[in-house]
């Protein structure tokens, strides 16, 4: 490969991890509203719950889960790597910390999946608590993280 090749691609891959990280905070939504779904299917009763177990959000959920799990260690320890490549260290800042606290919070709240398998509510409740706590955190990354895209559009 060229140099210049090689400098485009160190140059645009700063922006994989933005558009990746706006693409997880739409499943994230996803993922809660069919967690929530889930939920209101466990507690229905007759006709709405055979009608909203047709809808499959059990399987939907965790699908969604497993991809929003991949996607943000893969897209935290992507970003480091970008900016450990681009500018020979990271920059500890909340951005980084808050984001390896939520990476850290996801396999927390994942792990406890087969104990809410068994029934148990204390799994259930720590699980929507870690993941409401984690999409919060996100809306706080999504702002923060559009002025460290402009600090490096600014710095091109």
């Amino acid at each position: 490969m060229s140099a210049d090749i090689l400098h485009t691609l160190k140059v645009y891959s700063q922006f994989v991890h933005p558009v990746l990280m706006w693409v997880l905070l739409a499943l994230t939504s996803y993922a809660m509203y069919t967690g929530l779904q889930w939920r209101r299917t466990r507690s229905a009763q007759g006709d709405l719950k055979k009608e909203l177990v047709k809808q499959r959000f059990n399987i939907k959920h965790h699908q969604i889960g497993a991809i929003v799990l991949t996607l943000m260690v893969v897209g935290s320890v992507g970003a480091m790597g970008a900016t450990y490549i681009n500018s020979g260290k990271l920059f500890v800042n909340p951005h980084l910390i808050t984001g390896l606290g939520m990476t850290c919070l996801i396999a927390m709240s994942a792990s406890l999946t087969p104990f809410m398998q068994k029934g148990q509510e204390w799994a259930r409740l720590s699980h929507i608590v870690i993941n409401v706590v984690i999409t919060g955190l996100f809306g706080w990354q999504a702002v923060t993280g559009v002025g460290i895209v402009q600090n490096i559009i600014n710095r091109m």
